[in-house]
């Protein structure tokens, strides 16, 4: 069997990271490939078709973590294709191609998002490298085409459909959380500090809650590093300031992300840019797989799997609009109904992980040839 080495952060649970998600989610759902993922340690609980590299030390993939892939360099021989999952740049595909290619071995990278506030035409030249090229967009396909790569193809990425699901709402969840089964509830699975949306939507909701009394907010973010702690001791007090903290709800680090999309009534992406973040971001698929209504910015790159009847579309500069969506959602309890099952719909067609393997391993197939 033809022998896949997925190069990627430490691999393993929790589960609440999309980039790390998807790679265990396709290791375990790619048939006809011996598949093998970075981990930081043996995971008890792997699916025994997959093999473990205990390379890393810890799951945060900092600089330490990083020069551990080195000690991959003397098996990269071994595998038919080395599939780079990690977002390049100029340092880490300087290492990739000198150190983790062979001329036995087929090499794949992934770009997850074409960084264009870092990096321009001339350094993607530099910095792509692989025999084929996946992007997660068309987006992206088409600048790579345009720029002269031809050995693209594009492949949306897939989360389970059936984990990420329509379901009755988790009241022990909710009872951590602090959530009454009266409220109506809205979350946010963003980034405190990139993005650019933290700032608006504190801004927002003291009106928010005037104009819905039984509205609860959730931050469902993680807090990734210093600056995210620091930002979210900021909201903190400035929702203190104001007397509506607890209206408001911080999930920190929390795996069973189903539930929260579940017990939401409302799901919100309002964010000024992309940069640092996916094409495609897997916590709106996920919310609208769980039959949400994400209320959306109208950024180019999201265009491409949103639309008038799968979402609610706003421009982030109006500050008005956010609040308008979420009343108008509130007060049209069929409209959010219908926006979700159409959003369902969509993913399921779209991003669904068994789909999304096929489209890999008739990839990989062809690769070998």
């Amino acid at each position: 069997m033809r022998k896949i080495l997925l190069i990627t952060r430490p691999i393993a649970p929790p589960w609440d990271e999309a980039s790390k998600n998807f790679a265990y989610y396709l290791a375990k759902s790619v048939d006809g490939f011996d598949f093998s993922l970075l981990t930081p340690r043996i995971i008890s609980d792997f699916p025994e078709k997959i093999n473990q590299i205990p390379i890393y030390s810890k799951n945060h993939l900092d600089w330490s973590e990083r020069l551990r892939l080195l000690k991959i360099a003397p098996m990269i021989k071994n595998f038919d294709v080395a599939h780079f999952m990690l977002t390049p740049n100029k340092l880490n595909a300087w290492a990739f191609k000198t150190f983790l290619t062979n001329k036995k071995t087929k090499t794949i990278q992934t770009i997850a998002t074409l960084r264009e506030d870092l990096f321009s035409d001339e350094d993607f030249k530099k910095i792509i490298f692989a025999d084929l090229i996946i992007t997660y967009s068309d987006y992206a396909k088409s600048k790579l085409e345009k720029i002269g790569f031809e050995n693209i193809v594009r492949i949306y990425p897939g989360i389970d459909i059936q984990l990420y699901s329509p379901a009755p709402k988790d009241f022990n969840t909710m009872e951590l959380f602090k959530i009454k089964q009266s409220d109506f509830v809205i979350s946010y699975p963003g980034e405190y500090t990139r993005l650019g949306a933290t700032d608006d939507i504190v801004s927002s909701l003291p009106e928010l809650f005037a104009k819905i009394p039984n509205a609860k907010f959730v931050f469902a973010n993680r807090v990734k590093n210093e600056k995210d702690a620091r930002k979210k001791e900021e909201i903190i007090a400035i929702l203190k300031e104001k007397g509506i903290l607890e209206k408001v709800v911080f999930t920190d680090t929390f795996a069973d992300m189903p539930k929260i999309y579940n017990f939401s009534d409302v799901v919100i992406f309002p964010v000024q840019n992309m940069q640092g973040k996916f094409d495609v971001p897997l916590a709106v698929i996920e919310a609208m797989s769980c039959a949400k209504p994400v209320i959306i910015s109208n950024l180019p790159i999201l265009q491409e799997f949103t639309s008038q009847e799968n979402s609610i579309v706003i421009d982030p500069k109006d500050p008005t609009q956010l609040n308008a969506a979420i009343v108008d959602l509130f007060e049209n309890k069929e409209k959010c109904a219908k926006i979700g099952e159409a959003a369902r719909s969509y993913v399921a067609e779209n991003f669904d992980i068994n789909s999304v393997a096929k489209q890999y391993e008739q990839t990989y197939t062809k690769l070998l040839l």
